[in-house]
């Protein structure tokens, strides 16, 4: 749009530099979605929605009044802790998913952005590790290291991964510490020096830990046996693309670790270091650098390939390769969009790999809040410059009632495209913050701050996309529209989050006019936007090929 349809940087300056140029108004084609039945949105911040009045709304956000943090089987101690900064209540996904991750069981939590997953697994864990640590007082200091039990949370950015160790620190004792140690290994921070009850990181960082920093094995083992309980936060990111080898590597690592402590405790042979050990060490050699195996080549727990130790044998599945073994880790799964629809599809992964996890859903998973305004605006390359001024201007006073200081968030699909707008806006007397991968991590981190505090205009890619939880977003703007139905429900999911109602402004052109489509019916028949979809590649094809006629005109 901007930038790649037939826009450039000199000529979007031009147009919003030139005085008189309000005469477009498009009316705003809007559609609301309706409320219905569902599964209550959680907590997804330290602010309470309990600020909102319309009840109305908060009954689409928390669980019954019958339900309480007690109730879920939760100590008293974090009880005090979670009403300190403000959660007095859970909600309907929390009120689900704590009990099942308090059972032990995997369990894999499907529900909408802004629902409060975060704390939906920092709770039980929490309240997990507070009890082993106060039943850890007849362990001898010898022994401590031995008794740790370490709860690890992988995140694929930087910033999400600081924003879940901020979570965790804030629920603090009635002396004001925080409850356990949580600590970050990503990005600038180190391996802490003292060991921590919940440890947040990124893929890549603890895989370049465990094998570069650590080429003797010595903290890799040790680590890999205190890890009790992992979280894949974003799984659905974590499972697909790039980050998929780094994730599936570690998962083999603790299902090995597994598959040690099982025949240990039942007294069967140990594995030798010079055979299986040593295959396992080599786990970056098996999966390569850039991709994963073919989906016809099937990878063991402890990350050999299966197809070239078999050689002939027909091809199996998880089920069948994995050897019965006592369970010693608890894996839970969070995401906001987890398609089934595909072998190779996140959520396809995960039943193949853990057939047995408890699935747990929001009714709202793959759909819009009911709390959300929606309006979409068909532009041309004449006319989507003002109006997107326009619908930076006039956006706030729809939602008026939301409280405390209003922002706005306009996406863009490129870096490139993110600075013609941060432009434009400000030739428009906007003042704006910009956040994409070409700035700084701290460049990045103050920005951010200073938008959460200021409030004000946030131009960004899909990089704010996911995971970062901002309060009081207003209205969400898309400059361009999303290539996705994923990106765009993200995109949308910035807003109407905590039981506080939101809008969206989509700006789309004519090489989005299917997608649009597609998403628009999918609100009209009150469905997940996937089904809007067609299981083929045609539709996904029919898309990119009207993108590319829409080209830019160089």
């Amino acid at each position: 749009m901007i930038l790649q349809h037939s826009i450039s940087i000199c000529k979007l300056w031009r147009l919003s530099s030139t005085p008189n140029r309000f005469l477009f108004r498009p009316s705003a084609a809007t559609y609301t979605c309706q409320p219905q039945c569902c599964r209550i949105r959680a907590f997804g911040s330290a602010v309470s929605a309990a600020k909102v009045a319309d009840t109305n709304q908060n009954e689409t956000f928390f669980a019954e009044e019958s339900v309480s943090w007690t109730s879920l089987g939760v100590s008293d101690s974090l009880c005090r802790a979670l009403s300190s900064i403000g959660l007095h209540r859970p909600s309907l996904i929390q009120a689900t998913c704590i009990p099942s991750i308090l059972s032990g069981a995997d369990v894999v939590v499907a529900a909408e952005t802004g629902s409060g997953k975060t704390h939906g697994y920092l709770v039980p864990l929490i309240d997990k590790l507070c009890q082993l640590s106060d039943n850890s007082g007849a362990i001898a200091d010898q022994d401590v290291r031995k008794h740790h039990r370490l709860s690890l949370v992988l995140c694929p950015n930087v910033m999400l991964c600081e924003q879940v160790v901020r979570m965790a620190n804030s629920l603090c004792n009635d002396s004001g510490k925080p409850l356990l140690g949580v600590a970050a290994v990503c990005g600038r921070q180190v391996w802490p020096v003292k060991e921590p009850d919940v440890m947040v990181s990124t893929p890549a960082a603890l895989l370049n830990y465990l094998y570069s920093i650590d080429p003797e094995r010595r903290r890799r083992s040790e680590f890999i046996r205190s890890v009790k309980y992992v979280v894949f936060d974003e799984a659905d990111m974590l499972l697909c693309g790039s980050f998929q080898n780094q994730v599936v590597r570690l998962i083999n690592m603790f299902r090995f670790d597994e598959k040690q402590l099982s025949r240990s405790k039942n007294s069967e042979p140990e594995m030798s270091s010079t055979s299986d050990l040593e295959e396992f060490r080599d786990l970056k050699a098996d999966y390569g650098e850039d991709e994963i195996e073919d989906e016809d080549t099937e990878v063991g727990e402890d990350g050999a390939n299966l197809e070239a130790d078999t050689k002939g044998l027909k091809r199996k599945d998880w089920r069948r390769v994995r050897k019965i073994y006592e369970r010693s880790k608890q894996y839970i799964f969070v995401a906001a969009t987890l398609p089934e629809n595909g072998k190779r599809t996140a959520g396809g992964v995960l039943k193949r790999m853990f057939p047995d996890a408890r699935w747990v859903s929001g009714n709202y998973l793959h759909q819009h809040s009911p709390r959300l305004e929606q309006r979409w605006i068909e532009v041309s390359v004449d006319t989507q410059v003002d109006a997107l001024i326009d619908a930076v201007k006039n956006g706030d006073s729809v939602v008026d009632s939301v409280p405390g200081v209003l922002r706005t968030m306009v996406f863009a699909n490129t870096v490139e495209a993110v600075e013609a707008v941060a432009k434009i806006l400000t030739g428009a007397g906007l003042e704006c913050f910009r956040y994409h991968s070409d700035s700084s991590l701290e460049e990045r981190t103050q920005n951010l701050l200073d938008f959460q505090q200021k409030g004000g205009v946030f131009v960004c890619t899909d990089a704010a996309a996911r995971g970062l939880d901002i309060p009081n977003i207003s209205h969400v703007i898309q400059a361009e529209f999303a290539t996705s139905a994923v990106d765009f429900l993200h995109r949308v999911g910035r807003t109407a989050r905590a039981g506080q109602p939101g809008l969206v402004t989509s700006l789309y052109r004519e090489s989005n006019r299917d997608l649009v489509a597609a998403i628009r019916l999918a609100e009209k028949i009150e469905e997940p936007v996937e089904k809007a979809f067609s299981r083929k590649r045609s539709f996904r094809n029919k898309i990119k090929k009207r993108g590319r006629e829409a080209s830019p005109m160089r």
